[in-house]
């Protein structure tokens, strides 16, 4: 009996000893990955609708964007700015811009400002890290001086261009070259689709990087934002859609998707892949009459209705604790800095000016709720009847369900054309009818059809006394005069570049 139950006892005390084992190696195995730092993809679409990839419905096919995105964290209450500029400075400062003067339009080729020197960039945070920094693509975020470039604000290399759009085969604006690597001009395209070469750059960034090395990639695509181009072979495969401007903008998002899948192949190549961070998204809504479209969310591109700041958005890796499920927590542009920052093992505790972004990792990748209950969309009351950009004025306020909208231009629902929408430009009639105060339960009424303003006046009030709290922090726009010396010197040189000393 003493035999048996002291041979029963050992065997207890070598499992219990076995688990403990066990347990000891899988917490060290999940703090080594905890405090490792992961490679960093972050993909940045240009002007891509709500409806226009797979995993929302889509008959635009984006097979390499719908894998990525089932096997992750798809983030469906996710919100950019209503324009390119505006978003692409909220990401790289983990700021709102009307606390940077990026809140009104965008920047244009002879604009005299960019993103404010002031401001620490998340790749330089990133290279305080030890990471390797790279981008390819569109910047967009100033260049009238060197210092706003972006080997100057954080980026060990840069391949694309400066400004907002340009030719994808000739790579010009206004018939002047926009295309570098890192300062110098690429004059030697020879008329290749620029996403092509822009993939074919990130590729070699990857397979030369060495993997000890936390990197990361920037990879702000050109596609799918206007000019409307596309290789025919590209196109063909649309044939069904009968509206030649979404057929070869279907052809654009199908090259991007590729890009994607090239990319995502290059690192699983370079031993890299298991240790990526992916994070996917679009800087604003599609623009129904480019080609993009957001349906069944109303407006578009330009406009502070849900289809022109709600963004397509997923998140991939093993670092997420849960994959195949969608995130319904509140969460913006801006919280990516703190997000990554603290990810890669930094602190964004000591910034000079606090952060408008919040850490959502937990919500992200474990299910938490979203530490953010509110998002100011943008408040820009700046009137520029110059430049006819009345539609990008306005208030928007989202907090919990609700969405309170001021002083707006009124906007549509777009249907795509291959479900059954016609071509007709509504937008332009409809912005001219502005709406004094609007507001919507979104978590219900995600297409903004019931206005409830009138029903909820106290809750009208209470969001309206939050918006004043944040008008108070207002920075005047930088948005101003334009500056004819800068295509001077672009004619003169050939090719668009800094022209302030």
């Amino acid at each position: 009996m003493n035999m048996a139950s002291d041979s029963a006892t050992h065997t207890v005390w070598q499992w219990l000893l076995y688990s403990f084992i066990v347990a000891l190696y899988l917490t060290d195995t999940k703090a080594d990955r905890a405090t490792k730092p992961p490679h960093i993809l972050f993909v940045l679409a240009d002007d891509l609708g709500w409806s226009d990839v797979g995993f929302h419905g889509s008959k635009i096919q984006t097979p390499y964007i719908d894998k990525l995105a089932s096997n992750g964290v798809i983030l469906d209450n996710y919100y950019v700015l209503p324009i390119c500029s505006p978003t692409r400075s909220a990401l790289l400062t983990g700021m709102y811009p009307i606390h940077t003067g990026m809140q009104h339009f965008v920047l244009l080729p002879n604009s005299a400002y960019g993103l404010p020197l002031n401001f620490t960039t998340l790749p330089q945070k990133l290279k305080e890290l030890g990471y390797a920094t790279h981008m390819v693509g569109k910047w967009h975020l100033g260049y009238n001086k060197w210092e706003y470039t972006p080997t100057y604000r954080g980026f060990d290399s840069f391949y694309g261009y400066y400004n907002g759009q340009e030719d994808h085969y000739t790579h010009k604006v206004f018939d002047i070259l926009d295309f570098r690597d890192n300062k110098e001009p690429v004059r030697d395209l020879n008329g290749k689709f620029a996403t092509f070469a822009y993939a074919e750059r990130a590729e070699r960034i990857i397979k030369s990087h060495n993997s000890s090395t936390p990197l990361f990639l920037y990879m702000a695509f050109q596609n799918v934002h206007t000019p409307l181009q596309a290789p025919a072979n590209y196109t063909a495969k649309y044939s069904f859609i009968k509206d030649e401007s979404r057929r070869t903008y279907a052809g654009m998002v199908d090259i991007m998707d590729e890009a994607i899948g090239n990319i995502t192949e290059a690192m699983k190549e370079a031993g890299l892949w298991e240790e990526t961070l992916v994070v996917f998204s679009t800087d604003n809504g599609g623009w129904y009459n480019h080609g993009g479209f957001n349906w069944p969310l109303r407006g578009d591109k330009t406009t502070l209705w849900e289809g022109g700041v709600r963004g397509v958005s997923f998140v991939h890796g093993n670092l997420l604790e849960r994959t195949g499920v969608k995130c319904e927590g509140l969460m913006h542009v801006t919280d990516w800095f703190p997000t990554l920052i603290n990810l890669a093992g930094g602190s964004v505790t000591n910034t000079p000016t606090p952060l408008d972004g919040m850490d959502v990792w937990n919500a992200i990748s474990q299910g938490e709720p979203s530490p953010r209950k509110e998002i100011l969309l943008n408040i820009d009351l700046q009137p520029d009847e110059e430049n006819d950009v009345r539609v990008y004025e306005g208030i928007a306020f989202r907090q919990g369900d609700m969405k309170l909208l001021m002083s707006v231009g009124n906007s549509s629902w777009y249907k795509p054309p291959e479900l059954g929408g016609t071509s007709d430009d509504m937008r332009g009639e409809k912005a001219k009818d502005t709406l004094k105060v609007v507001l919507f339960n979104i978590t219900a009424d995600p297409t903004e059809h019931e206005d409830l303003s009138g029903k909820l006046p106290d809750v009208v009030e209470k969001m309206q006394e939050r918006v004043k709290e944040y008008m108070k922090g207002v920075v005047p726009a930088l948005f101003g005069p334009l500056d004819p010396r800068a295509a001077v010197k672009a004619l003169y040189e050939g090719v668009w570049t800094p022209w302030q000393d």
